[in-house]
């Protein structure tokens, strides 16, 4: 048993000896902060983006980096699962993406393309140039890959390599940059929706029109998105669908 003398200096010596520890490990967190928080890559469009979604409260619904609710998906690693493309495109109206399904608030984005410069002070590019510099912060590892990962933070295009699948040469940009974030083909792409290989053997061209430009007319519970395609888009896109035939 202890002395009172003995207690004290065990107190104390344990007490100076976890400050200490305590200063050094906040020393090191500090030290390597500017490089695992990728600080460097804070852009003006990365701050409005994080100012948009905590106007908005976006933390109400999703987490990020671990905080907030569980109500909708995770969004840490978001830009992983999906193209910067399809981002925008669902920022923008996530009903018309998923009618009679989607729960989430239509907000007002807006694509800086689109309209006058005062207005698209940034809106939908700017929440994307936020989910960007989330998903390269080091996390150690948080969250897990996700099981529906299409590539780290690029553009949908970076992704495709044409001397593999030489077919993927003569897609539309929008097929490369939208439709790729789920489908696949020659085993490039995502893997939400079915591989599109050889999609012009099992269905023909009317079939292919209605389902693409309206997939809910045909099935209504379908978790195809309806980007309301239409034209010359809609051509190119059917145009390229018909060259999915099976390799011999």
């Amino acid at each position: 048993m202890l002395t009172k003398s003995a207690a004290k200096a065990f107190f104390l010596g344990g007490t100076a000896l976890c400050s200490i520890a305590f200063v050094l490990l906040t020393m090191d967190t500090l030290k390597q902060m500017p490089d695992r928080s990728n600080q460097d890559q804070m852009s003006e469009s990365v701050v409005r983006g994080h100012h948009i979604w905590n106007q908005n409260n976006c933390m109400g619904c999703h987490t990020i980096m671990g905080e907030g609710a569980y109500y909708a998906p995770e969004l840490t690693k978001v830009m992983e699962r999906r193209s910067h493309e399809w981002i925008a495109e669902f920022l923008k109206d996530p009903e018309r993406m998923y009618p009679g399904r989607r729960k989430m608030t239509k907000y007002a984005m807006f694509d800086p393309e689109e309209v006058g410069a005062e207005v698209a002070a940034g809106n939908v590019a700017d929440v994307v140039a936020f989910f960007t510099w989330v998903g390269e912060i080091d996390l150690n590892g948080f969250p897990s890959e996700p099981d529906m990962s299409f590539g780290a933070n690029a553009s949908t295009t970076s992704l495709i390599d044409t001397s593999v699948d030489s077919s993927l040469a003569s897609a539309p940009e929008y097929f490369k940059t939208i439709c790729m974030s789920c489908h696949s083909v020659g085993l490039q792409g995502g893997n939400v929706g079915p591989a599109l290989d050889g999609v012009a053997d099992r269905y023909d061209a009317d079939y292919l029109s209605k389902w693409v430009s309206d997939p809910q007319s045909i099935k209504a519970d379908t978790t195809m998105p309806n980007f309301g395609l239409k034209g010359e888009q809609l051509e190119e896109i059917l145009t390229f669908l018909a060259t999915l035939t099976e390799k011999e």
